[in-house]
């Protein structure tokens, strides 16, 4: 079957030789593309093509290579991925020791009271842990040892927790508690960790971050704008033509404003504001959503809680790693329920961070006396919950009940689900943990991310936790609670035409469809097909953007 436009317009660019995955319902696949400037005009068999080719069309064969709409990033933090790749980089560390010596590393190439930024991480998948532990985490001592003049500051790989050094705890005045002035082992919605005699280890959780993150410098125009085309680059590379931007506040977004007005924009942002900035909501409140192809604001974002690696998302009981624990209630539910309304009346979608089962149970709840309360139960306000990792089973049911998106990261199941059992126990992460298939059975759709720089920006990697509910090294055999894999095609789904849905985008991309643009990503192996062991193997051999070229494979 094939679908045309019905001017005779001709193609500057067509695809055939290969295998095309439109996503779209009634002509799942087609032979070949054609692309006028920057959208689709045709999508059907090879046969037809001949019409749409002129003497300027650019004509590729795919040599039995697939193309899929271009990946849309559903939940990541685009600064912080360009970021990730000018700070220190903990992602492959192994040992508390491994961080020590980075950290020597990096003092020995930075000038003496420089603050040492770090992210990565994450002391559950230690192979081996230090002597002395308080809480699930080291203290800073051997870290501080080689920094006695560099403030240090190790943001935790979910980013909800940060590991301090001496110094940056001597600027923000952070000292032993008989010592510092109205000091407390725990604030609201976070933790400063102490030892017995009420030093501070170094470890800050959750709001706590603050005490110390409000003392690191800001990054000057210089490196914001490097940390930007970083990310914009990164995202070629990997196929990813949109990127949703789970919060951002005034100044990144006057960034993206300016890449856009000055046409530097690579890639399609969708900015989520942050929720945590009022002067900022009651600005965009005044001026409504603002929306098109390049850069879209219509989105704001809330935290309820923290992560489940850093013991912060809020549980309706107790850790069973940390008995008498229950995580963080980071913002007040108050605080949800007058953003939900404020969101409804002027025409805005919340997406709030909730991770435990407690936080996405009163998140829901307070999405549910908003919608009530303002009569907008049967209106379109796509309201997300972001990650909704850890659920009730009486909650599942709700999200389709009430209209409400699961941005999920199937990523962070391959990543955290070896320790996250030590989280949990095996009945709460049989019942409710990463409920994937049990949330689209239920008629929503899945929104699919990395959650970068929490975990690395790979779409290929999260196809295969999708898939397979495998750790990326292929275990166990049969996945991890199995029943809740997605299929392939639900997979490819969740990363393309339901993240476009979740951004009020569907009408415009995620799929292969004639009007639609022609943003698309070409794969050299099809992972529709090929075995779950090879599928880790596909490298993206081209991106599309508004119809050019802007990423291809060197060979």
């Amino acid at each position: 079957m094939a679908c045309t436009v019905t001017n005779n317009e001709k193609a500057t660019l067509v695809f055939k030789g290969g295998k095309i995955y439109t996503l779209q319902p009634d002509n799942p696949q087609v032979e070949a593309i054609a692309v006028r400037d920057s959208v689709i005009i045709f999508a059907g068999f090879e046969k037809d093509l001949a019409e749409f080719i002129g003497p300027e069309t650019q004509q590729i064969d795919l040599k039995n290579k697939i193309i899929t709409p271009g990946w849309i990033e559903g939940h990541g933090h685009f600064m912080g991925l360009g970021y990730s790749e000018l700070n220190l980089d903990l992602s492959d560390t192994k040992s508390y020791a491994e961080i020590v010596e980075k950290v020597k590393v990096a003092v020995a190439k930075t000038t003496a009271g420089n603050w040492i930024i770090g992210r990565g991480w994450h002391q559950s998948k230690w192979t081996s842990q230090p002597q002395e532990i308080i809480d699930g985490f080291p203290i800073h001592q051997a870290m501080t040892a080689f920094s006695p003049d560099h403030p240090v500051v190790l943001f935790h790989a979910s980013g909800h927790a940060l590991f301090a050094n001496a110094k940056a705890m001597e600027i923000a005045g952070i000292g032993p508690l008989n010592q510092e002035l109205g000091g407390s082992r725990k604030i609201s919605g976070g933790e400063v960790i102490r030892d017995n005699n009420g030093n501070p280890t170094g470890i800050f959780n959750e709001n706590a971050m603050e005490l110390i993150y409000n003392h690191i410098p800001e990054s000057d125009e210089e490196n914001n704008l490097l940390a930007f085309n970083l990310a914009q680059d990164a995202c070629l590379r990997n196929g990813i033509t949109s990127f949703q931007d789970a919060g951002v506040g005034k100044e990144t977004l006057g960034l993206y404003q300016e890449m856009q007005a000055e046409g530097k924009l690579k890639i399609r942002l969708y900015a989520m504001l942050g929720g945590n900035d009022k002067e900022l909501l009651e600005e965009w409140y005044q001026k409504g959503p603002k929306t098109n192809s390049w850069l879209n604001v219509r989105s704001i974002k809330l935290s309820a809680d923290g992560a489940l690696g850093s013991r912060g998302a809020w549980l309706l009981e107790e850790y069973s790693d940390r008995p008498g624990h229950y995580g963080h209630e980071t913002i007040p539910m108050e605080e949800v329920l007058e953003t939900a309304k404020n969101g409804i009346k002027y025409g805005f979608q919340l997406a709030t961070h909730a991770i435990g089962d407690r936080a996405n149970q009163e998140v829901l709840d307070q999405y549910e006396k908003a919608l009530s309360e303002m009569d907008a139960l049967n209106s379109d306000h796509r309201f997300r919950i972001e990650h909704a990792q850890h659920l009730h089973p009486d909650d599942i049911p709700r999200f389709a009940s009430l209209g409400v998106i699961p941005s999920m990261q199937a990523i962070h199941l391959s990543s955290d689900r070896p320790w996250a059992i030590d989280r949990l126990g095996e009945k709460r992460i049989t019942d409710g943990a990463y409920m994937w298939q049990a949330l689209l059975a239920s008629g929503v759709p899945l929104i699919n991310g990395t959650d970068v720089p929490v975990e690395p920006l790979s779409p290929i990697a999260n196809f295969y936790a999708s898939v397979t509910r495998k750790t990326l090294e292929g275990s166990p055999d049969n996945g991890y609670e199995g029943n809740q894999k997605m299929t392939r095609a639900q997979a490819l789904k969740s990363y393309t035409l339901s993240p476009a849905y979740g951004a009020f985008e569907e009408k415009t991309k995620g799929s292969i469809t004639v009007g639609k643009l022609a943003d698309l990503v070409v794969l050299d192996q099809d992972i529709m097909k090929i075995p779950e062991e090879e599928i880790l193997n596909t490298q993206v051999f081209m991106t599309i953007l508004n119809g050019k070229i802007v990423y291809q494979r060197e060979d």
